[in-house]
Formats: C-alpha cells, sequence, structure tokens
C-alpha cells in the first residue's frame, strides 16, 4: 500500500506524528509521500512535536508539481491530511490546484481514491461546514480531530492515539482500536 500524508499549519502536529508511526508499524505500507504545506514546520516546532524518519518516508516539496502524487497514473492508494487547516479544506473543495498538498488531493478524488481530512478547527464556520459537505459529496472522508474519552485515557498521548488510528483505518489499514463498550472499568 503506497499512501500520501500532507501536514498543513493547523495546530494538531501530535495527529501527524502518530498517523505516520501507526503506518510505519504496517508491513503493508510499502511507501508513504509526506509532503508539509508552507506553515507546517513552524506549527510542529512550536508544539515541540518530533516528525519520525524512515527509508519509507520520501518529502516531496509542496511546490513540486513534478512529484508522482500530482498523478493519477501513478496510483497511490490514500491520502491523509492531518491535520487539515480550514484553508486546505476550502482549496481543495474549490477544485484549487496551487500546491502539491491541493493537486494530490484533487487527484485523490479524481481518481476515486481515499481522502481523509483530519480537520482542526473550532467553531466551524457555515463555510468551512459547506466546503466539509462538499469534500464528503465528492468522496473525501473528513475526521474531526475530536478525541474519544469513552476509553478513558490517561495521557493525551493515548487520547490522540485513538483518534489517530481511527484516521489510519478511515485510509484502508486495519487497526485493533479501543472501540465502544472496550472502556476501562470504573
Amino acid at each position: 500500500m503506497r499512501v500520501i500524508v500532507a501536514i498543513t499549519g493547523a495546530s494538531g502536529a501530535i495527529y501527524a506524528r502518530q498517523v505516520l508511526e501507526i503506518l510505519l508499524e504496517h508491513h503493508e505500507v510499502e511507501q508513504i509521500a509526506l509532503i508539509y504545506s508552507k506553515h507546517a514546520p513552524d506549527v510542529i516546532t512550536a508544539e515541540g512535536v518530533a516528525i519520525p524518519h524512515d527509508e519509507r518516508i520520501r518529502c516531496y516539496d509542496n511546490g513540486d508539481m513534478w512529484a508522482s502524487v500530482a498523478s493519477g497514473s501513478a496510483e497511490w492508494d490514500s491520502m491523509i491530511i492531518v491535520p487539515a487547516s480550514m484553508g486546505c479544506v476550502a482549496r481543495v473543495a474549490c477544485g484549487i490546484s496551487s500546491t502539491l498538498i491541493e493537486r494530490a488531493a484533487d487527484v485523490m478524488l479524481k481518481e476515486r481514491r481515499r481522502l481523509i481530512l483530519a480537520v482542526r478547527e473550532a467553531p466551524y464556520s457555515l463555510i468551512h461546514l459547506r466546503n466539509m459537505t462538499t469534500l464528503t459529496e465528492a468522496g473525501a472522508m473528513i475526521i474531526p480531530a475530536s478525541p474519544s474519552f469513552y476509553f478513558r485515557p490517561e495521557s493525551i498521548e493515548e487520547l490522540c492515539r485513538n483518534l489517530s488510528e481511527r484516521i489510519v483505518e478511515a485510509a484502508g489499514i486495519s487497526i485493533r482500536h479501543k472501540a465502544w463498550g472496550e472502556e476501562k472499568s470504573l
């Protein structure tokens, strides 16, 4: 399986790190294309997150429109934008492809492949909701970065991990994560 991971400048770099770690834990993930938006590195640094490095991860410049992820013929299996800023959501929803992240997302939609956007914003404006509706109608999956508390996480890491697993699962990788009814006893 070949997965594209895009990191935008929205808060929530912990989710990006965890998604990459989870992808790397699965042997069926052969290759990961990693793309940073212009502001993503600043947010990652500000939030004190270390993005993993691995031989299966290849970084692409967000301005490189010659990268394989810009073409449907390259046959990437899925794309995860985590965290997805509302600016990125809006541009993808409108079909704007001025960066590699936007073009790769556009390719996933046109080829009817999995596109998952882990959106990070609160509250949502009507414009945000309409853009997310447009993307959902086009075949994308919106996963708000809203973690679950029913399994009683003991740390922020564990809290975010459950959501990160759900994001990876949406990309087509089977994950055994804590589900409803598996919460810790009182």
